[in-house]
């Protein structure tokens, strides 16, 4: 049986069943008087307009949950490797800066959680050789189009914040949040071409 945590009158928060995230999305938007849904890595937050009414039994179908046939929209990103953790990374890793670069724009990722900020968009599909902890100290500030990596994600920092990733490019075709919002959304597949 599925639980959820109440986060004020209007908006409970549950944990996320290992389902595709635009699924996911659509069948909670679909809930009676839901007006927004945020996913995050571990938990997904619903939003209603009055009291919600949904019960265990509704959290706990979201476990059956298959992507439809839609496809993702696919985004390819112009990235210059030159971050300066990059050669950390390599030599910690026991790789070469070039082995790093293949690697990591060798892959096709998944925007698979937003969050810790706007516009932040966690990719999966980071190859393991890749798979590096958070940095113990974070940064005060990271600028905006920093690509880093940490633990089983990719990400670009959409604008100037703190930030705890080791850096090891740029992305340089343009903002990844403006007033539109988030460029990058839940499903998206995203490349890095160098």
């Amino acid at each position: 049986m599925a639980d959820w945590i109440p986060l004020g009158d209007r908006a409970i928060r549950f944990a996320r069943p290992a389902v595709p995230a635009r699924a996911l999305v659509r069948a909670v938007r679909a809930w009676p008087g839901v007006v927004d849904v945020v996913v995050a890595r571990d938990d997904v937050a619903a939003y209603f307009a009055d009291a919600p009414a949904i019960g265990p039994d509704q959290i706990a179908a979201l476990a059956t949950l298959r992507d439809d046939d839609s496809e993702p929209r696919e985004i390819a990103l112009r990235v210059v490797y030159d971050g300066p953790d990059l050669a950390i990374v390599a030599r910690t890793l026991k790789l070469s800066v070039a082995d790093v670069q293949e690697l990591h724009g060798g892959a096709t990722y998944t925007v698979d959680a937003l969050g810790f900020a706007p516009g932040f968009a966690y990719l999966t599909g980071l190859d393991e050789r890749l798979h590096v902890p958070r940095l113990a100290t974070p940064r005060a500030r990271v600028p905006a189009g920093s690509l880093g990596i940490a633990d089983a994600y990719t990400a670009v920092y959409p604008f100037d914040s703190p930030g705890g990733w080791h850096l090891i490019g740029r992305v340089i075709d343009g903002r990844m949040f403006d007033e539109h919002g988030a460029r990058l959304q839940l499903g998206d597949r995203v490349r890095f071409v160098a």
